[in-house]
């Protein structure tokens, strides 16, 4: 049965350093091809914490799998800002596009639970209410029944 290490690194920055050193080195491979590895394919989501789960098999061969960083931490690369307000009914971390936000429902696609594209912008604007975001000027909660009514169909492709 195949090693398997899951990690959260830093897009494109990983190091031979702990988490990802102490966990591989038991496993007898190439730590700094491994991490070069991680680098490579993670490197399009810089600046942010990304899943990596690494299976090792028996013959010390690996197979690289990344995830997607979590929906409140693409929010902020999208509002370009370190940290989520505090106090997200009185003040206000940032105010994101609509088409940023479906952007974000794809980018998750396969992590959502929506079963349409629909639901998962739905989702990310459930994340933005409580990271206290505002959506085209709207409060996010406001926007989400008005996509519920369908008045934001033609926005969602």
């Amino acid at each position: 049965m195949p090693d398997k290490v899951e990690v959260m690194v830093d897009g494109g920055k990983a190091t031979p350093g702990p988490p990802l050193g102490p966990a591989l080195g038991p496993l007898g491979v190439n730590i700094v091809k491994v991490v070069a590895d991680i680098n490579e394919k993670t490197k399009a989501f810089a600046g942010m914490k990304v899943p990596v789960k690494i299976i090792i098999e028996k013959d010390k061969t690996w197979k690289i799998t990344v995830g997607t960083p979590p929906t409140s931490a693409l929010i902020m690369a999208e509002l370009k800002v370190e940290k989520a307000t505090g106090a997200s009914r009185d003040t206000k971390t940032g105010n994101l596009k609509f088409e940023q936000v479906v952007k974000i429902a794809k980018m998750k696609d396969k992590d959502l639970l929506g079963d349409t594209l629909k639901f998962k912008v739905k989702e990310v604007l459930g994340s933005c209410v409580s990271m206290g975001v505002t959506v085209d000027g709207m409060d996010a909660h406001d926007l989400q029944r008005e996509v519920s009514k369908g008045n934001f169909d033609a926005k969602i492709k």
